[in-house]
This record gives C-alpha cells, structure tokens and sequence, in this order.
C-alpha cells in the first residue's frame, strides 16, 4: 500500500498514528530520564506528551464522529488508548507538591463520602446497622488524618512528612479494604447494597490518593507500601462498581466518564502490580 495515498485518504487515523508514536516515544525518554530540557515547571518531553495526548483527546471527540455503536466502540477505544499510553494521565508530570494539592482538592469530595457513609446505617436492616457502623468506625479520623498530612506536606513538603502520607493512605485502603468485606457478610440484599455503596465512594478516593502518593514515591517506598496492604486489592474487587468508580473520577477532573473508565481501570491494574 503506497503509504502517502493511506495517509492522504485516511488523515484522521494517520494523524492518531503520529501522535501515539509521539507519546509513546515521550513515555520512553521520560522512564530512561530523558528531558530534551526544561518548560515552566516541566520538561520538554513532558509538554510534548502533553500536547499530543490533549491533541488525540480532540481527535476522540470529534464532533462529526457517527453517533451509531461503532462509533461509540471507537471513541471509547480511542480514549482507552490515550490513558493506556500513559502511566496514569490524570496525575501524568506531577510532583510531590502538586500531588499534595489534588489530595487537597479531594477533601471536598472524601468529607462527602464519609458523611454518607455516616448516615447510611440508618438505611440498613436493625440487625445489619452495628455491622456496618463497626466496620466503618475509623472512616472519619481517617480522612481527617490524610487531609491533615496532605496539608503538613504541602507547608514542608519533606521526605518526613512524604513517609507520613504513605503510612497513612495505606492505613486507610486497608480500613476501606476490611470495611467492604465485612459490609459483603450482610445477608440482607438491600442492607448490602447500601452498604457496599457507600464504602467504595470512599475507597475510589483513596484509591485515587494513594495512586497519587505512589507516583511521587521511591521505588522502596512502594514496596514497602505494598506490603503494609495485607488485604489485596484482588480480595476486594469483586465488590467495586467500576460505574460508580468512573462517575467520582470523571466529577472530580472533569473529564468524559469513558476517560476516567478506563484511567480507573489502569490505576487499579497499577496499584495490583505494585503489590497492593
């Protein structure tokens, strides 16, 4: 095939195909510590990661793209392939500061979820409730803790209060992890429901923070992380709503649900290959 004919009938596709190349290529040089130097706060190798991964983004969401279910597939495969390109696109060129902030940010959205799962025994089944609210007894100080630290870093953001963080969002996926298996034993279809609900709003945020945390972390760091996660993230998932997930991630950044989909999809894959 005369490859300036397929690029001339097919530009869309080939400009994609240009693009993937340049992430891709980006994502090398960025893993062998390459910058090519620096822009702003970054490196040139990151912008132009950047620039070429919000370039497909467009491309994705051509307005012209058919509404049809093929259509749908190939916009869906289209952003699955920008995030898998990447090793987690909504914290792709963060650092350590920048990090503690979108935890920050998360407050608002944690400070909800635990709320909820403040009021929701009250939904449950009278046999079901002293279940539910055992198992979810730490959610509060927990999430205080995280925020507290998080804020502790953004002021020093030292490799003391770093190791305090990482203890921390740990601390809590595990309390998160434990609170969901107990919230499984309920027998009560309803009660279970709720329950299981209102556990994971909290524990997609924390499972959003601790991707956060693992990506300003040394590679010993998190390994030792991985290790302190007794209750793999395996044993809980059959009990996730990937939905429900994507929906918290998408309000948060604001992006397509399809996006956040998938970048949910690929933080979990992350965090299990790290051991958790």
């Amino acid at each position: 095939m005369n490859p300036i004919s397929n690029i001339w009938n097919h530009p869309k596709t080939s400009a994609a195909g240009l693009l993937i190349a340049i992430v891709t290529i980006a994502g090398v040089l960025s893993q062998q510590g390459i910058s090519l130097g620096t822009a702003g706060n970054g490196s040139v190798v990151t912008l132009i990661s950047g620039l070429a991964t919000a370039l497909l983004g467009l491309l994705a969401r051509d307005p012209g793209e058919p509404t049809s279910s093929s259509g749908t597939t190939a916009k869906l495969g289209a952003w699955a392939l920008i995030a898998l390109l990447l090793p987690l696109p909504f914290v792709t060129g963060c650092n350590g500061v920048t990090v503690a902030q979108d935890i920050v940010n998360w407050t608002p959205a944690l400070q909800s979820a635990v709320a909820t799962v403040d009021s929701t025994a009250a939904l449950l089944a009278p046999a079901d409730a002293p279940i539910f609210a055992a198992a979810t007894a730490g959610f509060d100080a927990g999430s205080n803790l995280l925020v507290g630290q998080a804020k502790a870093y953004l002021a020093n953001p030292s490799a003391g209060v770093l190791a305090q963080m990482q203890a921390q969002v740990v601390a809590f996926q595990q309390q998160v992890n434990a609170a969901l298996l107990q919230a499984a034993r309920i027998t009560d279809a309803k009660s279970q429901q709720h329950a299981l609900a209102a556990i994971q709003g909290v524990g997609t945020i924390v499972s959003s923070i601790l991707a956060l945390v693992q990506t300003i972390s040394s590679k010993a760091s998190v390994e030792q992380m991985a290790t302190d996660s007794t209750i793999k993230l395996a044993v809980v998932r059959p009990y996730l709503d990937e939905n429900k997930a994507a929906s918290i991630v998408a309000n948060h950044y604001g992006e397509p649900v399809e996006l956040a989909r998938v970048q949910v999809a690929q933080a979990e894959f992350s965090a299990a290959r790290a051991g958790f």
